[in-house]
């Protein structure tokens, strides 16, 4: 999940990037907020494999379309829906933040396209970072402080986590076990159904055929335990419709419009 800090290249919610250093950061300080702003309007945020049973709670978990699948936990079922979010980033209720939000504006870069090396940067645009008053010190002498060094680690610990799950989607994938995905949604006052493609997910009836060595060893080394948080958490598809149709955010006809 790292990138290399390049404009054509920025991932979900960086608009540029920067490496983070003590010669020309020295004085420089990280806040928090209230307020996730780079979240606004994002239906689909990235999940890794731990996340999966704490994100079920909340959201659906589906699979990107892409050639090579990312997890996403959706906020909402129609680009630019986030339902879980007010206008000025606001969390409505308590819910499990996906890490891939958490550590926004830093992240860990490839500063060059040769190097495989990663270096910390940070997003220059936000307002989390920067000459502050308040917040708190990311160098004192010259060297990075107990915050800079718990987000450095927290983002080498994301980077693990990214790579963990690139495993159990490539897993899924060579089982043959994930399809196209389709949600249908009946909302009372329509003739027809909202349908949604656009994802994958798991193929239940796949699933069900595979031979019992093949099930043993996914049950030993944890990755059923993934599929079915996975395939459970697919019942808050209705739930998160039902929340976009209360917030007015819902689609005006039942087009057919991707969910991730």
């Amino acid at each position: 999940m790292a990138s290399a800090p390049q404009a054509a290249n920025l991932p979900l919610f960086y608009k540029d990037l920067m490496p983070l250093n003590s010669r020309d950061h020295a004085t420089w300080k990280s806040r928090t907020t209230d307020n996730a702003t780079w979240m606004v309007g994002q239906h689909a945020v990235p999940l890794t494999v731990e996340e999966f049973v704490h994100a079920s709670r909340f959201f659906p978990i589906v699979f990107s379309a892409s050639e090579q699948p990312v997890p996403l936990a959706l906020m909402g079922l129609n680009e630019g829906v986030n339902t879980f979010v007010d206008d000025t980033g606001k969390m409505l209720q308590p819910i499990y933040i996906p890490a891939y939000a958490r550590r926004y504006p830093f992240m860990l870069a490839k500063l060059t396209p040769e190097t495989e090396d990663l270096s910390l940067c940070f997003d220059p645009t936000t307002d989390l970072v920067g000459e502050f008053d308040e917040g708190q010190a990311l160098f004192e002498n010259g060297e990075p402080t107990d915050a800079c060094k718990a987000t450095l680690d927290f983002c080498r610990n994301f980077e693990e986590a990214g790579f963990r799950t690139q495993s159990f989607v490539d897993e899924v994938t060579k089982l043959g076990l994930l399809m196209d995905g389709e949600v249908s949604i009946q909302q009372a006052g329509f003739e027809q159904p909202f349908i949604y493609r656009g994802f994958k997910m798991i193929d239940q009836e796949k699933l069900r055929d595979l031979r019992g060595d093949q099930l043993r060893t996914m049950n030993q080394s944890g990755m059923l335990a993934l599929i079915f948080a996975h395939l459970f958490s697919l019942d808050h598809m209705s739930e998160v419709f039902a929340r976009q149709i209360q917030q007015g955010k819902g689609p005006i006809s039942p087009d057919q419009l991707p969910a991730a």
